[in-house]
């Protein structure tokens, strides 16, 4: 058990909640799947400065499914990119945090997405310069299951293994829901794991992406994995909407939800247990 990173989810969870429920409207469902990755990311395994954002040979984060920004500024916010109050201007006028992840935008951010598809051959062609640069960097990307349906994602998964880009180590955010239904019936993607070891990758299958020590031991096995001559995909089996009842229970309507202040501080307390 890891209990700093587990009440670290809890925060980065309620900050989310916070700003979008101030702002009445966001891509809630996909936020709160991803936290235990972000959590273990951020404040355990990525060699990156707050107080030097833009370091040369860091690791970098690519959220392909830019519309999980929320998620990831929470998590930016806790490690000390930016201030909290700055997480109540989402996708407002002037803002530095745009409902989509924006590289020119928001310190911390190292790549604009949200196009789907597109950030993740963004986030290979930054491991191939970080392979030619030598710079020791491992480049970590996150794409959601919906997206993987794009043609995109596998002509660049192609192309990373041909490069041998054993510094790239991709996440699915598998919550088997996208916007208009679930994943199997719009356009299924399984067998997940078997496609990716066809296309040349390592594959690691978590049971549970949101159980933070499971996440852990899948990242650090990734790796591992370095020293071999693949890039490695971590399938995340998680649960869209994770830590609040009510919005998992909308299934693929939670998305981009409605939620009111009064709904994200009930959220709130139901995350951190006081209900």
């Amino acid at each position: 058990m890891n209990k700093d990173l587990k009440e670290l989810c809890k925060d980065i969870r309620c900050d989310i909640m916070t700003c979008i429920g101030h702002l009445g409207v966001g891509h809630i469902g996909g936020c709160l799947s991803v936290v235990e990755l972000l959590a273990v990311l951020y404040f355990e395994e990525m060699n990156i400065d707050p107080a030097n954002p833009k370091m040369e040979g860091r690791d970098r984060f690519v959220c392909s499914k830019g519309h999980a920004g929320p998620a990831v500024y929470a998590t930016l916010s806790n490690r000390g990119y930016f201030g909290k109050e700055e997480l109540l201007t989402l996708n407002q006028g002037g803002t530095h945090l745009p409902s989509h992840c924006d590289m020119n935008l928001t310190t911390g951010i190292d790549m604009t997405t949200g196009s789907l598809g597109q950030g993740f051959s963004c986030a290979v062609g930054v491991a191939l310069g970080s392979k030619l640069a030598k710079d020791g960097a491992t480049i970590y990307a996150l794409i959601g299951d919906g997206e993987s349906q794009e043609g995109q994602i596998w002509e660049a998964g192609m192309f990373a293994a041909s490069k041998k880009l054993s510094n790239l180590i991709a996440f699915t955010d598998y919550n088997k829901l996208q916007i208009d239904d679930t994943v199997a019936k719009v356009n299924d993607i399984a067998p997940l794991a078997d496609k990716w070891k066809a296309f040349g990758w390592n594959v690691i299958d978590v049971e549970d992406g949101n159980d933070v020590d499971q996440v852990s031991a899948a990242v650090k096995q990734a790796k591992r994995n370095r020293t071999t001559d693949r890039p490695t995909m971590v399938i995340l089996n998680t649960r869209k909407g994770c830590g609040v009842k009510w919005i998992e229970d909308l299934g693929a309507g939670n998305h981009n939800t409605n939620i009111s202040e009064e709904q994200a501080r009930a959220a709130i307390r139901e995350i951190r247990g006081e209900d």
